[in-house]
């Protein structure tokens, strides 16, 4: 047994060397001076930009890094902002996409955000990871290759910058800081932001507050006495459970009722928006909030955009809308959000696919509901992080967290690093109490070695997401010759992913100009149409307002075709483009003989 423990600390000693050497000693480059002999499967081996997945990255940080990834791959990736905070702080964006076969403009695009809640920090480190992943990637597998040569990525990885330097910087719970900095008054007594938690003891948490009480109906929990649990039904216990830490700093009475922000940014979207006294936090009208329409704006401005991505926690959830009941999605549509959402669930394991109103709670005034209903794009959102990573235990996957497997995580994993003990306070208010209990950075935010996980397979959720954006193929354009010296062309076009060129509520609203097929070359053009069968002879002409060469044709649905008729005069070189907002531009040249 002697030799065993020596063998084992000489292991880890050395284990703990490397790592600090990997972590302190650097190359003139910026890179680790001791580089791994192979890379593992599924991460860059040797990659340009270096990052941690195993923390998180502040707004500045997040910037820095997106500004790293565009200068290493500058064929790849475009660093920009599409805004300011309140507090104005960017809202940083990097655009990824194959620059040398087209801008990003010309492509089907996907949108992925995160972080529009304060203290939901992770999705931020996805998004970022996403970033970095495409670009690293690019060259190196094909399906990552292929995908920017057709695909244009938009990353913001966080939506509410100023909340996310809060809950990283500053004292907080778990559960704030929810909403931005912008100031807002919850209780309505005239003043904002004026009583909010408040870290009593200046120890950098904002834990919970408890007092002894004969009547109370808690006790702490035998195997963590840090944690507290109810008493059982007849079982007496010792405290009474307060609030967060906090004093009543306006003099009301009351305790944290009007801490920074209050308001919900995402329930400020134009689709169904409620005002907050049907709906908590909405704000003061549809975009009022300065992140909320700098996301709107350029999501307006770039009407490729086909797919979107959000990014929040926790649960583990993949979610898609509607957020009400009364609201409905088109039955095409949700075959697509099935697929995708059912593949979800496989690649993310402890992970449900749901429906936001049906299987969660209602909302509205939400940014899924307005990308689908208000834009007519396929959009999920992700919540992020579940217990069910603790221990792998398939009866944990709920929507929230189980304070069993959180303590016993805690304790055997974690070494109680999760936890503050109790200590004494004399609180202005309520005299003798305790302060303790659970840090901000556990429960809802996965701890750090388990982070990494968490962000290559919600990437690689997005990534499948991407793959289903329109992809459109020309067939073989067949010509044969007519009655009266004409000669007939027809002409599929194929869409070979799931989602279509114009989704059918893009159809129903009018959202994007339908797709449109062009025949150019030294032909005479007699007329044209589309097939309402494409094996049968019907065909729909083309309208009296439009130049027959350029026929339109709607939309081509999710793995399925159309097929393009012209009739044509001559002969020569000729080349039929189809031209779809959210499909992309796709061509093919022939000859009519």
């Amino acid at each position: 047994m002697k030799t065993l423990n020596r063998n084992f600390l000489a292991a880890t000693l050395a284990v703990v060397l490397v790592a600090i050497t990997l972590s302190t000693a650097r190359a003139d480059s910026g890179r680790p001076a001791v580089l791994p002999a192979i890379g593992g499967m599924g991460v860059p081996a040797n990659p340009k930009v270096y990052l941690r997945w195993d923390a998180f990255h502040d707004v500045a940080g997040l910037g820095g890094a997106l500004k790293a990834i565009a200068d290493a791959h500058p064929d790849l990736a475009r660093y920009g902002s599409i805004g300011k905070s309140y507090e104005q702080r960017d809202l940083h964006i990097i655009t990824i996409t194959s620059f040398k076969t087209g801008g990003d403009t010309e492509k089907p695009a996907i949108w992925i955000d995160a972080n529009i809640h304060g203290n939901e920090i992770q999705g931020g480190e996805v998004a970022l990871y996403t970033a970095w992943y495409l670009t690293e990637m690019y060259g190196q597998v094909p399906e990552i290759t292929e995908l920017l040569v057709r695909v244009t990525f938009y990353i913001v990885p966080s939506i509410n910058p100023d909340g996310r330097d809060g809950f990283i910087h500053e004292p907080n719970n778990r559960h704030s800081s929810r909403s931005g900095k912008r100031p807002y008054d919850n209780d309505n007594d005239g003043l904002v932001d004026e009583d909010g938690p408040d870290d009593l003891d200046g120890d950098g948490n904002i834990c919970e507050m408890r007092i002894k009480d004969p009547f109370g109906r808690f006790k702490p929990d035998p195997d963590d006495p840090n944690n507290m649990i109810p008493a059982k039904a007849g079982e007496v216990g010792s405290y009474t459970l307060l609030d967060d830490e906090g004093i009543d700093n306006d003099g009301d009475g009351r305790i944290n009722e009007d801490g920074l922000g209050g308001y919900d940014p995402n329930r400020n979207w134009p689709v169904n928006w409620q005002p907050t006294y049907l709906q908590n936090g909405a704000h003061e009208y549809p975009g009022s909030l300065p992140e909320t329409r700098a996301i709107m704006d350029f999501v307006y401005g770039h009407p490729n955009i086909g797919a979107a991505q959000s990014y929040h926690n926790s649960g583990g959830m993949i979610l898609r809308g509607p957020g009400q009941e009364v609201l409905s999605y088109e039955n095409e549509d949700i075959t697509a959000f099935d697929m995708i959402g059912n593949a979800g669930e496989e690649i993310l394991p402890g992970y449900r696919y749901m429906i936001t109103w049906k299987d969660l709670y209602p909302v509205s005034g939400g940014e899924l509901d307005w990308f689908y209903l208000g834009r007519g794009v396929i959009a999920f959102t992700n919540e992020l992080f579940t217990a069910f990573n603790y221990f792998r235990d398939p009866d944990l996957k709920e929507n929230g967290f189980d304070s069993r497997p959180e303590t016993k995580f805690d304790k055997l994993v974690l070494m109680r690093e999760a936890t503050v003990p109790w200590k004494p306070f004399d609180h202005p208010q309520y005299g003798a109490i305790e302060i303790g209990g659970t840090k901000k950075n556990f429960g809802r935010v996965p701890p750090g070695f388990l982070l990494p996980e968490e962000c290559h397979r919600n990437m690689a959720f997005s990534l499948y997401h991407a793959m289903q954006l329109p992809k459109l193929v020309i067939g073989e354009p067949v010509v044969t010759t007519v009655p009266g010296g004409l000669k007939r062309i027809r002409v599929t076009v194929a869409n070979e992913a799931a989602i279509a060129s114009r989704t059918a509520r893009d159809d129903k609203m009018k959202i994007t100009p339908e797709d449109r097929a062009i025949l150019s070359g030294g032909l005479t053009i007699v007329s044209a149409g589309v097939l309402r069968d494409r094996y049968g002879s019907v065909v729909t002409p083309a309208s009296r307002t439009e130049p027959a060469a350029a026929l339109r044709i709607g939309r081509v649905p999710g793995m399925s075709a159309v097929t393009m008729e012209w009739l044509v005069r001559g002969s020569g070189d000729a080349t039929v483009t189809v031209q779809s907002t959210r499909g992309g531009t796709v061509r093919r040249s022939f000859r009519v003989p």
